[in-house]
């Protein structure tokens, strides 16, 4: 994996959040729109590229863990509280705690989208398009959580903070499977295929969520209908 890939997962993060400041309201049906188009691209990604390329080796498990990975992301979401599609909850109160909980959740999926990222896949624009579905995925993850840390009293310098860890997640997990591949005591190579398959699951459930929630009024369905179409159609083109 190049550090130009690693910069590209970090910044998209850490500018996306950080263009709320210069906003005094965000546009939420603006957002839903936006969120409706990676998961779109998501969800084309996984059934266009990622699902073939896990199921070239003959392993009669690998179903097992795209279900795994499905049911990781429920549990996350217990702790995150949807925010990866979209669900802002604003703890805005004198004695509110910081939504510590939300974070640990966001920045485990996160880390766990990053693990295969340095896999070698047997076609190169699998790997790119595995890039880019991660990053058009954390763009409006992160003005979400941006807006709803602002929103909840968070001042900007630890709202950007937060942005950063955040942002700091899938790289994480891109060079700790680099790391683990590297060292002669374990070879994590073997196992690319099983962790692809728990991002599958991961994928398939955020983009399902997203694609399959209800919307406000037939026209908002319409635009949400356009811009799912343009999600899937931009795969064919990476």
């Amino acid at each position: 994996m190049q550090l130009l890939s690693y910069l590209l997962l970090f910044f998209s993060i850490v500018l996306s959040g950080a263009s709320v400041f210069a906003f005094k309201k965000i546009n939420r049906k603006g957002l839903k729109l936006l969120l409706a188009f990676s998961g779109a691209f998501l969800f084309a990604l996984t059934v266009m590229h990622l699902i073939p390329s896990i199921y070239t080796n003959e392993d009669h498990f690998i179903g097992a863990f795209v279900l795994l990975g499905f049911f990781i992301q429920i549990l996350l979401e217990i702790f995150s509280e949807g925010i990866e599609h979209g669900h802002m909850h604003v703890h805005k109160h004198e004695n509110a705690a910081f939504p510590y909980g939300m974070m640990l959740g966001l920045c485990l999926h996160s880390f766990l989208e990053g693990i295969p990222l340095v896999q070698r896949f047997n076609n190169e624009s699998v790997e790119i398009s595995l890039l880019a579905g991660i990053i058009l995925h954390h763009i409006p993850v992160a003005i979400a959580l941006a807006t709803m840390l602002l929103d909840s009293g968070v001042s900007r310098t630890r709202t950007l903070f937060f942005l950063m860890i955040f942002a700091s997640m899938a790289p994480a997990g891109a060079w700790s499977s680099n790391m683990l591949n590297a060292s002669s005591a374990f070879d994590i190579s073997m196992y690319y295929d099983r962790l692809m398959a728990i991002v599958i699951g991961i994928f398939l459930h955020i983009s399902t969520t997203i694609l399959f929630e209800s919307s406000e009024g037939h026209r908002f369905n319409y635009y949400k209908f356009i811009v799912i179409l343009l999600g899937a159609a931009l795969v064919f083109l990476v």
